[in-house]
């Protein structure tokens, strides 16, 4: 079991334990891995077990205790789930996912999921996720299709969990929503917490409140009675997207949660698409971008009609 110490250098403003140590073991951990030591008593302050809220200060001794790399159990290989791969090397995969396969196991879903079909490709991925979701840096909902980017070993998984922290990962995001957007392009800033009634959903919380959510958006061309959009979100909330949208007054066509009923005829997925993702390469350090075609979901008829006079394009 590695041990790392890290001493609060003078003139360290105050600051919560769990952040300051992120920042400082950027290349270690990420931040939700590192709370999960934390909790399990692994850090130290001053040679005392310490909170994850606690206010760290100058000449503080903090102690982490690192432990071994959980072993991949309960987790098995599954041939049946077929990956499409966008880009593969020694240090990373880049997935097309699509819509309808859930990214890990969980209730309802102890097979069949990307992380089976990653596994039955490959026994080299990531554990700083945990055993359940070996190599996931980052998730896409169920019914959310596109770009996904896959960690083979532990520095490459943090290295990349630290561009997602720092907001420095490019996401493009394409979707058809409800009704005629008014402006060509905007800004979505709403902040986003758990549902008051109902915790497996997400909404917009008051100022001041929740945790910081940003979307910028772009109309692409518009169609009777719905908008085809470019999203590129500046914060990673769970649901966020959907919730700004419906937020917005102007929800993902087929979202079973925030679409709202009924939907239109037809429609057999939640018209939303991870297009584009960039990032820099953990090995190479060069700027690299991957895109995922658009599923015929959204040019086929009755979604998006391609005949003359049913789209314009935007400005």
């Amino acid at each position: 079991m590695a041990r790392h110490t890290v001493i609060v250098e003078p003139g360290t403003p105050p600051e919560r334990l769990d952040r300051y140590l992120a920042r400082r073991l950027r290349d270690l951990c990420s931040r939700t891995q590192l709370q999960r030591w934390i909790a399990d008593g692994r850090v130290l302050g001053d040679g005392r077990p310490i909170a994850a809220r606690a206010t760290v200060r100058p000449g503080m001794t903090l102690t982490v205790e690192v432990p071994p790399p959980a072993p991949m159990t309960g987790v098995t290989a599954d041939p049946a789930v077929s990956l499409d791969i966008l880009f593969e090397d020694a240090a990373l995969i880049v997935v097309n996912k699509p819509a309808g396969l859930v990214v890990h196991p969980g209730a309802g879903h102890a097979t069949g999921t990307l992380v089976h079909g990653l596994l039955a490709h490959t026994q080299q991925l990531s554990s700083v996720a945990g055993p359940a979701k070996p190599g996931l840096v980052h998730r896409l909902d169920k019914d959310t299709s596109g770009v996904m980017v896959v960690a083979k070993d532990d520095a490459t998984h943090r290295a990349l969990a630290a561009q997602f922290a720092d907001r420095t990962v490019r996401r493009t995001y394409i979707a058809v929503v409800r009704g005629r957007l008014a402006q060509g392009r905007g800004v979505i800033n709403a902040p986003l917490g758990r549902h008051p009634k109902d915790r497996q959903r997400v909404a917009v919380q008051p100022s001041g409140q929740g945790r910081e959510a940003i979307t910028r958006y772009r109309v692409l061309a518009r169609g009777p009675g719905m908008t085809l959009v470019e999203l590129t979100p500046q914060t990673g909330r769970t649901h966020q997207l959907r919730v700004h949208l419906a937020h917005l007054g102007h929800p993902i066509i087929g979202d079973p949660t925030y679409g709202g009923r009924p939907q239109p005829a037809g429609v057999a997925r939640q018209l939303l698409h991870a297009a584009k993702l960039g990032f820099v390469h953990p090995l190479t350090g060069e700027s690299v971008e991957f895109t995922a075609p658009w599923p015929e979901a959204f040019s086929s008829r009755p979604f998006l009609p391609s005949g003359k006079g049913h789209v314009i394009l935007a400005d």
